[in-house]
Formats: C-alpha cells, sequence, structure tokens
C-alpha cells in the first residue's frame, strides 16, 4: 500500500492537481502523452500496458518501494502528469533519503510544471525523503532522463524523448544538474581497423565468442549468465539499484522475440561468460505505427513496419576488467559490428546510448569506433528543504 497521497490541491482558479485514484484516473494519466505530443512527428508513443503494468500495486517494484501519481487538470481537462517514488534499494545503496519523479509529461505551461514539481516534492517530503533527483520512471532499469539537445531526429528504441521546453522549465524551476548522458552515432565505414586486430588478439588469448541463444533453455541459461555479469561489471554505476534474478528474467522475456544474434555476441572464457555486446533493432520504426497498443491490430502493424528497420541501437559493451587485457571488449565491438554491417543486414547506422558523461573507460571505447555524440540527455536534482 502506498502512503496517503496529497489531498486535491488548487493551485489556480483554473489549475488542480489531483492523486490518482480511480480507473478513470488511470486512463487519464495514459492517454495524456497522446495530446501533448499531437504535433510532434518524432515521438514514438509507448506502449501503453506496459505503464499500466508499472503502476500497478502487483508490479515488482512496491515490494520494495512506493509510488504516487498525479495529475493536473485545467478547465476540466488533464494537461500534466508527474509520479513521485521511493526506491529502498536506491536509498539504501546511497545511504541517502533520495527520492525520485518520473513519468512526467505536461502541456506546454511553466505553470502546470511547477505545479507538478511541487506536488512530487510534497509528498517526498511527508515520505521523509530530503532530495528528489530525476526523472527516473522508479529505477534506471525504466525510462530515465530527459532529453537536452538533438531534438530533431526520433529517438531509438527504449530511449526518452520529450519536448525542448521540459529541461527549460525544471531548470527555471530551481533543479540544477545531476549528470549528463549521451547518446552517439556510428556508421559502418566507421569501424577502425584496430578492432579487428583486437579480436584476433582476444582469439589468441583463448577467448571465444559466439552469438546469444535466443531459444528454449539456451536463451534462459544465456540470460542468467548475463544477470551474473551485469551484477559484477555495472554494481557501481550511478543512481543504479540492483535487481532479482526473478526481475531480469520477465524483463528478458519481453524481448526475446525481439533479439538478432548477429548484434548480441557473446565472449567466454573457459566456458564461463565474461563480457557481451547488447544490441538490439531499432523497434522504433514500426512501434510508432501502433499507436501504443499492441492488440491485434497494432501486432499486424508492427509486423507489417519492421521491414522498415534500417538502424540498430547499442545499449551495451561490457567486459570484466581482468578479460579487458585480453581485448575483450575490442572484439565484441568488432563482431557486433561487423555482424550488424555485414551483407544482407538492413542496419545503416547504429545508436550507441546511454553513457555517462564521467563513464570515460566506456567513451573512449566508443569514440575509438568513430562514434560522435548526437544527442544529450540529463538526470537533475534537487533538495527539499
Amino acid at each position: 500500500m502506498s502512503p496517503p497521497a496529497n489531498p486535491m490541491v488548487q493551485t489556480a482558479p483554473d489549475l488542480t492537481i489531483r492523486p490518482v485514484e480511480t480507473a478513470a484516473d488511470l486512463d487519464a494519466f495514459l492517454d495524456l502523452p497522446a495530446k501533448v505530443y499531437a504535433h510532434d512527428p518524432n515521438w514514438v508513443p509507448p506502449i501503453r500496458s506496459s505503464i499500466a503494468k508499472q503502476l500497478a500495486p502487483d508490479y515488482i517494484f512496491r515490494t520494495y518501494g512506493t509510488l504516487q501519481a498525479f495529475i493536473a487538470t485545467q478547465n476540466g481537462d488533464v494537461v500534466g502528469r508527474i509520479v513521485a517514488a521511493v526506491n529502498q534499494r536506491l536509498i539504501e545503496r546511497e545511504g541517502e533519503a533520495i527520492g525520485l519523479f518520473g513519468y512526467f509529461e505536461c502541456m506546454p505551461e511553466e505553470a502546470i510544471a511547477q505545479a507538478l514539481f511541487r506536488a512530487a516534492e510534497d509528498w517526498l517530503r511527508q515520505q521523509g525523503m530530503t532530495r528528489v533527483r530525476g526523472p527516473i520512471n522508479l529505477s534506471t532499469h525504466n525510462d530515465c532522463l530527459f532529453l537536452v539537445d538533438g531534438f530533431d531526429t526520433p529517438p531509438q528504441v527504449m530511449m526518452p524523448y520529450n519536448p525542448a521546453y521540459y529541461p527549460e522549465f525544471i531548470e527555471r524551476d530551481g533543479w540544477e544538474k545531476a549528470k549528463d548522458a549521451y547518446a552517439y552515432e556510428f556508421y559502418p565505414e566507421q569501424l577502425a581497423a584496430g578492432f579487428e586486430k583486437g579480436y584476433r588478439v582476444a582469439l589468441k588469448s583463448g577467448v571465444t565468442f559466439r552469438p546469444i541463444r535466443t531459444k528454449g533453455e539456451g536463451f534462459k541459461e544465456d540470460c542468467v549468465g548475463l544477470y551474473h555479469l551485469f551484477n559484477k561489471a555495472f554494481t557501481n554505476n550511478w543512481s543504479s539499484t540492483p535487481r532479482t534474478l526473478e526481475e531480469f528474467l520477465d524483463d528478458a522475456k519481453e524481448l526475446q522475440s525481439l533479439v538478432d544474434p548477429d548484434v548480441f555476441p557473446i565472449a567466454e572464457y573457459d566456458g564461463e561468460m565474461v563480457g557481451f555486446f547488447m544490441g538490439f533493432p531499432d523497434y522504433n520504426i514500426p512501434l510508432k505505427h501502433v499507436n501504443g497498443r499492441l492488440n491485434w491490430l497494432g501486432i499486424l502493424k508492427f509486423l507489417w513496419y519492421r521491414r522498415q528497420i534500417d538502424q540498430g541501437r547499442v545499449i551495451a559493451i561490457c567486459s570484466l576488467p581482468e578479460y579487458r587485457r585480453k581485448m575483450v571488449p575490442l572484439g565484441l565491438g568488432y563482431l557486433g559490428m561487423a555482424g550488424g554491417f555485414k551483407k544482407g543486414k538492413p542496419y545503416k547506422k547504429a545508436e550507441l546510448s546511454w553513457v555517462y558523461e564521467d563513464n570515460m573507460p566506456s567513451r573512449k571505447l566508443i569514440e575509438a569506433t568513430g562514434g560522435k555524440i548526437y544527442k544529450t540527455y540529463r538526470i537533475y536534482e534537487k533538495h527539499l528543504g
């Protein structure tokens, strides 16, 4: 059970913030983005059922956190939304009472944004939080970040997108930058020859490479290996929180049918998984046409428009530190890019995202491939006085 929400707040004669309490409130919450982005050609509607699942009382987040969703109404119309959340795993990891806000959307009126921020801040103060960070949708394993530069192209799969006025509104409201993250753009002709050389060195060092398995027990076994590797390699990532194996496998099952093994190589040494290159086709291209609903019509549209996919996203290039001298990162980079751009594949370019500004090992590797920053994202923080 979530703690009691703030009562309805009348912020102006025609603007009201109220907690989401009924099915009709939730429908209004889920419907709002279509209004905000009605004239934005770059927006890709999120899958409605996925957002509803994350906010449901039985979602696994509720076993270690609590949340409250709010909507803003003006003259009877829903014009904004926000979710305030307390993630106990984050608090335990960072040793500070840090609350979160996420799922933020609002029409282009600054007073709406300010009222939503006030509602989230007040609720978080009631839970004993002393700082708030966002946008983060419950955890960084879900959507997070505001886009602050690079609004001229659509987002790639599982990347955020927002109007340019969101960062303007939050910065004028007194929020400060916590950390930036980058998306890099890469074209096949940019891959340096040193990556193939690194691949050859890795093979001579006893490293073996193979594509991820996508079916049956093989897929589950690989996902268990990926889970343990994630925990070893990314445990200290900023603002990240641990996931249980059950949570990881649940997320993996949703992506199983979307995996392209040619852009998802795995590195092994003596039978142990020691690295991976996680690439995905840009499924936002077909998802743009399904209007956020994967019903029978949405699935048909998805299958039809997926033939237009001509780019992909690299989510992570991971290697255990002790295998970097064996050139595992270079070998994975070579295989992942070569697999994506080989004859018969549709990919013409790739996005490598997202990478925090201070993650210099990853940035140096990406920039060595010829990748160039083309989008910048930001997470903000604010002290709750």
